[in-house]
């Protein structure tokens, strides 16, 4: 304990990382605040009363927008719009030659695929928007939630007031990245998770203590949470160590390389990614049906996190989009390149294709037990609420949010560590320091 109040003393010591703490924490009240402002035209009161649970990808916007998908907020699509435009824009820069170009230009290109990807955000967001109209009106058609008196101006109004939302939110994010703690747009998709979290704590507890001998299952489950959360940390972290060796060279009287090092590959490469893609992809007949999930026995399938067949189409997505995203990210040939262009060479080993083999090979195999985990992962949230725990406090069982909310707080911890080691101070654990989902990736240009 002494330690720790010593600890939190040295980073408050530091007017540098207290700033960026500040700032952060105020950029996150003023999105708090705005979740809690409902759409003009909207009666809170009997949008409440006509609200329900949602799953599937619905589920997953209002857990990305801290439940203001459900309380029809100005932010109710939240950041999700935005991180559509920038996944679409990564893919591009892999696929497209003249984006990979565009990439390689340095700042300006960077500065190129931000505009692009601001615009595709707007158009995007409008789209959402357009939907979520749609939804609401098939939703509040009974509770009566849309006010008479502002039907013919609701569309319109809505649209414009989310797209300012979102791009608002957009706005903080990068804000919060630039003189902030941490990567802005993830540190705003784990406060809307963790927003939903004391209220799912809650429900469950009570749902727990009603009958008598349910609170020892309670605390079963939290040491179960516990023991996947360190899980998860694995995951993210795991790595295979490559061996590299650098051949010495002799420049005037000094001696340079020759040390051996390690080439770090990750277990998950694709991080989230392969869960998000796999959600858009199995509940996109839900969008196209504007968020309709009582049509048909097969869209109740699929946005049914606990339905077996749901499970089973799921995790085979992830596990193929795992390989597939890999493949996208992962060149093996840039990084036999890189050795070979450094001295660096892999013991046993020949330079150039055949190194390029050997570090495909090893992907390759490192790739599906991380697939596998990445899946199983994914679907546990359906097997906690299958095993009786509450809807809501299962999504924390697993999936998108706990790899998000775990990320996060690993890449901003490591921040402030960082901080802390630059000014001489001791890190956070004494153990060795705390590596973050870049930390290990580093290599993987």
């Amino acid at each position: 304990m002494k330690n720790l109040i010593q600890t939190l003393k040295n980073i408050w010591s530091i007017e540098e990382l207290r700033g960026k703490i500040l700032y952060t924490i105020l950029m996150i009240l003023i999105y708090r605040i705005g979740a809690h402002i409902v759409l003009p035209g909207i009666d809170p009161q009997a949008m409440e009363a006509g609200t329900q649970a949602n799953t599937g990808i619905l589920g997953l916007i209002d857990a990305f927008s801290g439940g203001a998908f459900n309380t029809a907020s100005i932010f109710a699509l939240g950041i999700m719009p935005y991180i559509s435009a920038s996944i679409f824009m990564q893919l591009m820069t892999v696929l497209v030659p003249q984006f990979q170009k565009m990439q390689k230009e340095g700042e300006s290109g960077r500065k190129k695929i931000n505009q692009y990807t601001r615009y595709l955000t707007v158009i995007v967001t409008i789209l959402q928007a357009s939907a979520y109209v749609t939804y609401l009106k098939g939703m509040t058609q009974q509770s009566g939630a849309i006010l008479p008196g502002f039907a013919p101006y609701f569309w319109l109004s809505t649209v414009v007031l989310l797209t300012a939302g979102t791009l608002f939110v957009m706005w903080m994010g990068e804000k919060i990245t630039d003189r902030g703690l941490g990567n802005g747009t993830s540190l705003i998709i784990m406060i809307g998770i963790l927003a939903r979290l004391p209220q799912s704590f809650l429900q469950e507890l009570s749902a727990k203590s009603v009958r008598n001998g349910q609170v020892l299952i309670f605390i079963i489950e939290i040491a179960i949470l516990i023991a996947i959360i360190l899980g998860c940390i694995l995951l993210i972290q795991g790595v295979r160590k490559v061996p590299v060796n650098y051949a010495k060279q002799i420049v005037g009287n000094r001696q340079f390389g020759g040390a051996r090092q390690f080439l770090p590959l990750k277990v998950n490469s694709a991080g989230v990614m392969p869960i998000i893609f796999a959600q858009a992809i199995i509940f996109i007949p839900t969008i196209f049906a504007n968020y309709n999930t009582q049509s048909s026995g097969f869209l109740q399938a699929i946005t049914d996190q606990s339905n077996i067949w749901y499970m089973v189409i799921y995790s085979v997505v992830v596990i193929a989009f795992t390989y597939l995203y890999t493949a996208l990210i992962f060149n093996p040939k840039q990084i036999a390149d890189n050795l070979k262009q450094s001295n660096g060479f892999i013991p046993g080993v020949k330079p150039g294709q055949p190194t390029a083999d050997y570090i495909g090979a090893i992907m390759d195999r490192i790739t599906l037990p991380g697939a596998i985990m990445l899946a199983l992962l994914g679907i546990l949230p359906g097997i906690a609420q299958r095993l009786g725990v509450t809807q809501q406090f299962a999504t924390f069982f697993g999936g998108t949010s706990l790899l998000i909310m775990v990320g996060v707080v690993l890449d901003t911890l490591q921040q402030i560590e960082t901080q802390l080691l630059m000014r001489q101070y001791d890190g956070l654990m004494k153990g060795g320091r705390i590596q973050g989902r870049q930390t290990s990736s580093a290599v993987q240009m």
